[in-house]
């Protein structure tokens, strides 16, 4: 199955690192993010790429057109300076690199890279930003059965903000920590039929008015997780999954 990967924005918040390189291009450990994405997909035997590209897409096909094997492989050096793989990462992946535009909408980007998803009648789709411990052959199993236009993982929020209820008079009725509420958001492992295009029109975002005609159609699934998911969105995102790297314990890790 195809993997389309948006992977074109700007990272405004992680504005430290993307002033040189965009967002899934900042490193966590030996890799950039969106390495971890793909190694993620690959493991499951998804090996085919759509990479949406926009924002400083040459850093991008230069990293993949100069990637070194020996960074994270372990190898052999012989004394004619020969360099022998013990493993190997990318050797079996198709990329498909696809200049989508530098201010396109994520939706805007999915229409451009349509021809290239050829006759297959389901995809996956991914942000580039978010990490999971998901056992996907379930996700997709479990997904499929429900037999829905789209379907996402949803997950409860990380963050360390509070929800709050309130009557029309602005009193309040409850607050809670948004990890406790039964409130729960997008976390961006998507299962799209091709349908999906139909839904998809020019100059719209992906979530907002394509993912409110398929629920006006009863078309979108959300499936509940409780595992591991972490995105990074922020620079102390960053430091935390770079922290769970160096020290091994590294959920999303599962290759």
């Amino acid at each position: 199955m195809k993997v389309v990967l948006f992977c074109g924005g700007l990272g405004t918040r992680l504005r430290d690192f993307s002033e040189n390189v965009p967002k899934p291009m900042v490193n966590i450990g030996y890799r950039p993010m969106l390495w971890h994405v793909m190694k993620y997909y690959a493991h499951f035997g998804h090996k085919d790429f759509i990479l949406c590209l926009g924002y400083k897409a040459d850093v991008i096909k230069n990293y993949f057109l100069r990637y070194d094997e020996a960074v994270s492989n372990d190898f052999v050096l012989n004394g004619g300076g020969q360099v022998e793989l013990l493993h190997s990462d990318i050797h079996d992946w198709k990329i498909t690199f696809v200049d989508t535009g530098v201010s396109s909408s994520i939706g805007e980007r999915l229409r451009r890279i349509r021809p290239y998803l050829e006759d297959d009648e389901t995809f996956l789709a991914n942000y580039s930003d978010g990490l999971t411990d998901l056992d996907l052959p379930t996700y997709i199993e479990e997904v499929g059965a429900r037999d829905k236009i789209a379907s996402f993982l949803c997950v409860r929020p990380t963050q360390t903000f509070h929800v709050v209820k309130a009557g029309d008079g602005g009193v309040v009725t409850d607050i809670e920590p948004a990890t406790e509420s039964d409130v729960w958001i997008n976390a961006g492992f998507f299962l799209f039929k091709r349908g999906i295009f139909d839904h998809v029109r020019d100059g719209e975002d992906l979530v907002f008015e394509p993912f409110h005609r398929l629920i006006s159609g009863q078309e979108l699934f959300a499936y509940k997780y409780t595992g591991f998911w972490a995105s990074m969105d922020t620079f102390q995102d960053r430091a935390r999954l770079e922290d769970m790297w160096s020290a091994g314990k590294a959920p999303w890790i599962v290759w």
